[in-house]
């Protein structure tokens, strides 16, 4: 007997409060997801896990507690996600007892011996872990596809390619096959996939979210790696990050800032100023998707804010700005590949026949970059966050396409050097909070992703805007 139903087209916030008022028990909502699972990811591949029996344990568990009204094992009271199925991207979201791969064939019987600081958190609120997300090897490039399971195609196209790195997890949510999923960014790795598949992605103020992973504890820095979530709605994100941000005494880089998300979700918008880049004054932005974002853009000044199409004049070229990006990225890939190695006693190089060739690129790339070349790339990164901070200084939020083209194949091989595509990795140099929210389809029915920056620690702000653009210009016909 089927269990898919119309659950599967609720946002977190609809199906949370349906099962806190009864109107649906948290079994039904995981047995409709996992239908879900079942009837599209064949064609989709957005999960490499799926824990059925122990997400339907834990809806049992959490049924239980709602009809006994009975507090959380904790003591605590129901949380804001209690029974709601949450996706774990199969990168850094652990969770104890459960396969993690990295999307590495090298791990494909990897299991996780502990449960990370954000996946407890999120399950603290009462989220059900129903599976985890296909990724790159280790995340490490802007299209999800791998040696262990393959490619993830965009429930809006298939053959079109999900992103990534946290394509599984964007796939998933497109594909209604889960309300809520988290996602990470180090070049966009939130971003991309939000825009390619229709979703909306949050990438907050570096060090809200916290990182309790180890070895290495002081390794995100250089690009501005966090943790975010990923929704269907701006509502979702916001109910997400309340569970998710805060500090926590294993990440050095957490930071004890206050900030209200979910009443930003409600704020008019009518006193804003938006700064609008079309290009970020370099990307080689695409005719159709340009003509896509010039609309969307449209939204804020229905919404009452006012909207000035600006120049950055951080005055680099592309070209600069990528011989900048490969020194910082490829070192931190060259990083990820060092602490493999002091962690699980496999060197990455060992392995060519099960390691994926760009991958392996990207090392001996981040082998050849120098002190010497992080610290002139140190130069440009420290501009180009110059003239982000003076269009801030004058705005409340910038806004720009989030790729140059949406057309990515689903097994297109995109070079190391393709930096053109994404608009995404300058903002995990500044570490400002930015947002991928739905922007629309061009005529060839490919999706269009809108970039929101705000503010460092304005990401109340960044809610707002995509809040604003939300309503003007809602989106949920894209999961039909």
């Amino acid at each position: 007997m089927s269990h898919e139903s119309d659950l599967t087209r609720l946002s977190a916030t609809e199906l949370a409060t349906r099962i806190r008022n009864g109107d649906v028990t948290a079994t039904a909502a995981v047995e409709a997801h996992l239908d879900r699972i079942e009837a599209v990811d064949d064609e989709i591949n957005a999960f490499v896990t799926v824990c059925s029996e122990a997400a339907l344990e834990a809806a049992a568990e959490a049924d239980r507690a709602l009809e006994a009204g009975e507090p959380t094992e904790g003591g605590e009271d129901l949380g804001p996600l209690h029974g709601v199925p949450v996706a774990l991207k199969d990168l850094g979201s652990l969770k104890e007892g459960v396969r993690h791969t990295y999307g590495s064939a090298l791990f494909a019987d990897n299991v996780a011996e502990e449960t990370a600081a954000v996946v407890e958190r999120l399950e603290a609120a009462g989220a059900i872990v129903i599976g985890k997300t296909n990724t790159p090897e280790f995340g490490h490039k802007g299209t999800t596809d791998n040696e262990l399971v393959g490619a993830t195609a965009s429930p809006i196209d298939i053959d079109l390619n999900a992103g990534g790195s946290s394509g599984g997890s964007a796939a998933a949510l497109g594909g209604r096959m889960a309300p809520i999923a988290t996602g990470s960014d180090a070049g966009g790795s939130l971003r991309i996939p939000a825009a390619a598949c229709g979703v909306y992605g949050f990438k907050p103020t570096f060090g809200l979210v916290p990182d309790d992973g180890r070895p290495s504890a002081f390794g995100r820095k250089t690009q501005h790696v966090t943790t975010g979530p990923m929704t269907r709605t701006v509502a979702d994100a916001a109910l997400m990050l309340e569970a998710m941000a805060g500090p926590h005494p294993a990440d050095p880089s957490s930071v004890p800032v206050e900030i209200d998300y979910r009443a930003a979700v409600e704020r008019p918008i009518e006193d804003y100023r938006i700064a609008y880049s079309p290009d970020l004054d370099v990307f080689p932005v695409a005719d159709e998707v340009r003509a896509v974002v010039d609309d969307a853009v449209g939204a804020f000044e229905a919404a009452g804010a006012t909207v000035d199409e600006i120049e950055l004049d951080h005055g680099y070229s592309l070209e600069e700005l990528q011989e900048a990006t490969m020194a910082t990225y490829m070192t931190s890939i060259l990083e990820t590949a060092t602490i493999v190695e002091e962690a699980h006693g496999i060197d990455l190089r060992d392995h060519p026949d099960e390691v994926s060739d760009s991958l392996l690129a990207m090392i001996h790339i981040g082998e050849g970059s120098g002190p010497e070349d992080l610290a002139r790339s140190g130069v440009v990164r420290t501009g180009f966050y110059d003239a982000v901070q003076d269009v801030l200084a004058d705005y409340d939020a910038l806004v720009t396409p989030t790729l140059s083209r949406g057309d990515v194949g689903l097994h297109e091989e995109l070079s190391s050097s393709a930096w053109d595509w994404p608009l995404t990795w300058p903002f995990n140099w500044t570490g400002h909070p930015v947002a991928s929210a739905p922007a629309g389809l061009t005529e060839r029915g490919h999706p269009v992703g809108l970039q929101i920056v705000g503010r460092r620690f304005g990401d109340d702000d960044v809610l707002a805007v995509s809040a604003a653009l939300e309503r003007e210009r809602p989106w949920e016909h894209l999961y039909e």
